[in-house]
C-alpha cells in the first residue's frame, strides 16, 4: 500500500514542482535513472504503465525506492482503468496519473486516500476531476494546449491545481511561461531523462540536469507575498 497520502504528494509536487516521467522496460536501468533522479533533489518520479509486465517493474521499483532512497515518492503514470490502477496500489503506488478523465479510477484511489491526477482537456473536464476530489490535475496534452489555457483556467478558477505534461522542457523560458500561467508542477519526460543520457550511460549528467531544472523552477516560480 502507499507510504505517502494525497496530501503528503501533492505538498511535494507544489513544493519541488518537477514530476519525472519514465518508462523502461529494464529494471536495472529504471533503478539507476530513479538514483539519478534522487541525487539531483527530485522526491516524486512517476513511472509510465507502457510496455508488457511493466507492473512487474515497477514492483521491484518500489521495493529499491522503499529499502534505499528514503524519502522518494514513486506513483504511476499512463493508467486508464479502475483494474490497472488497483493493481499498481496492491504493488505500492503513493500516486496514479492518468491521460484521461476516469471516474473509476476516481473510486479507487479515493477509498484508499491515495493522490489520482487525471489528464483533462477542458474545464469542465477539469471542473468534473476536483468534484471528484482530484488534488492536482494533468493538463495534457500540454504541447497542444500551452501556457494560455492554463492563464485562462486559473482565471475563473483560482483554486485549481495544474500539471501540464507535454511541451514541457528544462528550458528557463519554457519553465517561465508555465509557472507564470499558474502551474503548480510540470511533468517532465524525454525531454529531462534523455535517450542520449541514457545510451551513454551518464547518469551523473542526468543528476546534474535534474538539479538545474528543480533550481530553475525555483527561481521562476512566482513568489508567494
Amino acid at each position: 500500500m502507499a507510504r505517502y497520502s494525497r496530501i503528503e504528494v501533492a505538498v511535494t509536487m507544489a513544493e519541488t514542482g518537477l514530476v519525472p516521467l519514465f518508462y523502461h522496460k529494464d529494471t536495472e536501468l529504471c533503478k539507476k535513472v530513479l538514483k539519478a533522479c534522487y541525487d539531483g533533489g527530485a522526491r516524486i518520479l512517476e513511472f509510465t504503465n507502457r510496455g508488457d509486465f511493466a507492473h512487474e517493474v515497477f514492483q521491484e521499483l518500489n521495493k529499491y525506492a522503499l529499502k534505499e532512497l528514503p524519502g522518494m515518492m514513486l506513483g504511476v503514470g499512463s493508467v486508464t482503468d479502475a483494474g490497472t490502477a488497483s493493481l499498481y496500489l496492491q504493488l505500492g503506488a503513493n500516486f496514479v496519473v492518468t491521460p484521461v478523465l476516469r471516474e473509476d479510477i476516481a473510486i479507487v484511489c479515493n477509498r484508499r486516500k491515495v493522490l489520482w491526477s487525471p489528464g483533462c482537456g477542458s474545464l469542465t473536464e477539469i471542473a468534473r476531476a476536483e468534484e471528484l476530489g482530484a488534488e492536482i490535475v494533468k493538463v495534457f496534452p500540454g504541447s497542444t494546449l500551452g501556457p494560455g489555457f492554463v492563464k485562462a483556467i486559473k482565471g475563473p478558477c483560482p483554486w485549481t491545481s495544474i500539471m501540464p505534461t507535454g511541451g514541457v522542457s528544462p528550458d528557463p523560458d519554457n519553465l517561465k511561461s508555465w509557472f507564470d500561467a499558474g502551474v503548480t508542477c510540470v511533468g517532465m519526460g524525454s525531454k529531462l531523462i534523455t535517450q542520449s543520457v541514457l545510451k551513454r550511460g551518464d547518469f551523473d549528467q542526468l543528476t546534474a540536469d535534474v538539479r538545474a531544472t528543480l533550481d530553475t523552477i525555483q527561481e521562476v516560480k512566482p513568489k508567494q507575498t
